[in-house]
């Protein structure tokens, strides 16, 4: 994975379904309708999303769970507290301090969604039209806490069978919060410009190619690995690691592939392009270091995105099958589909 500095414009459409196919919520993909103009930016797209799906919940009612509460209270329930009660002469009103849990939506899945919505009211950029929609929905929100956002927050977020239907919902408070985060002045109240963050789109373009293989080739392993090298010494662990992008174990092949979202997939020197040389040597030092113990036909992909003109090239370098591919984000979904499906074929 390696990052564009400046991508031509890729349609929201197209940004909300790689971001579908990384999130694995491709249920989603096919759920919501978007159109090339539907919205001016992926925030307010995912914003309009998120508000259409809490209406859907506040008809269904918040998600609930047991939480550990502790008040002073004249009727004893659950554990009574006695060092607290002592502390606070707790007796002398006919009170006791008492542990207990008791069932209660303001939990951390609803505290997420509730500060989501509090940041989008207050960023400057979220359009007045769904603002207005944001508000009428926040005052349901009303006895459940605001908290302070952070990735380890939403790493706490347990989603399962019970509370599956809040699992879109978190993905798309993560993501609002992490383009506040990524805004050049730092400041969190206004949005990165998402297609054009060389790192963002990197990690997008990375994750939606790994999952779109994942999904669309059920009959093989696509996974993350690591290659050591083929070296003989001492503290070898010197050694940097290797960690392809993309494996792709098929029946009889296997494929390593590497996605590049660059610029350009070529540099130009004296009016001749040339391919990067150091994404070669990087797929090159896959391929010669991998231990191939199933014998199965090997290959290496570069996969970049279509700037300028699209490639489609084939070498065999020192026994190895290298191919050097773009994919056009700017075309109709279906063509990409295609595209990427026939680059393993």
């Amino acid at each position: 994975m390696d990052s564009l500095k400046s991508s031509t414009k890729i349609p929201i459409k197209n940004i909300y379904y790689m971001l579908c196919y990384a999130w694995n919520r491709l249920e989603e993909k096919e759920d919501v309708y978007v159109s090339r103009s539907d919205e001016k930016d992926i925030y307010h797209l995912l914003s309009r999303i998120l508000v259409n799906r809490l209406r859907v919940l506040i008809k269904r009612g918040f998600y609930k769970e047991y939480s550990n509460m502790e008040e002073e209270t004249s009727t004893i329930r659950g554990r009574i507290n006695f060092p607290q009660s002592l502390n606070e002469l707790s007796f002398k009103k006919a009170r006791m301090y008492c542990q207990f849990d008791e069932m209660t939506h303001n939990i951390l899945h609803n505290q997420i969604i509730k500060t989501t919505l509090y940041n989008l009211l207050k960023t400057p950029q979220t359009d007045k039209k769904l603002k207005e929609d944001i508000q009428q929905l926040y005052h349901y929100f009303r006895d459940i806490d605001l908290l302070k956002l952070s990735s380890k927050i939403f790493n706490e977020v347990k989603i399962h069978r019970s509370n599956s239907y809040y699992g879109f919902l978190i993905d798309i408070c993560r993501f609002l919060h992490e383009s506040l985060l990524m805004n050049e002045d730092a400041r969190g109240d206004k949005f990165i410009n998402f297609e054009q963050d060389p790192k963002a789109m990197a990690y997008l373009y990375e994750d939606f190619v790994r999952n779109f293989y994942r999904k669309e080739l059920p009959e093989s392993r696509v996974y993350r690995e690591n290659i050591y090298w083929n070296a003989e010494g001492e503290d070898l662990g010197y050694l940097p690691i290797m960690q392809t992008d993309i494996s792709i174990e098929m029946y009889d092949r296997k494929v390593i592939m590497d996605t590049k979202y660059y610029q350009n997939a070529t540099s130009s020197r004296f009016n001749n392009d040339k391919l990067i040389s150091g994404n070669l040597y990087q797929l090159h030092a896959y391929l010669s270091n991998f231990i191939n113990k199933d014998k199965k036909e090997l290959t290496g992909i570069l996969l970049y995105p279509t700037v300028d003109k699209d490639l489609d090239l084939y070498y065999k370098i020192l026994g190895s099958k290298v191919k050097v591919c773009t994919v056009d984000l700017n075309q109709e979904w279906r063509k990409i589909h295609e595209r990427l499906l026939s680059i393993v074929a």
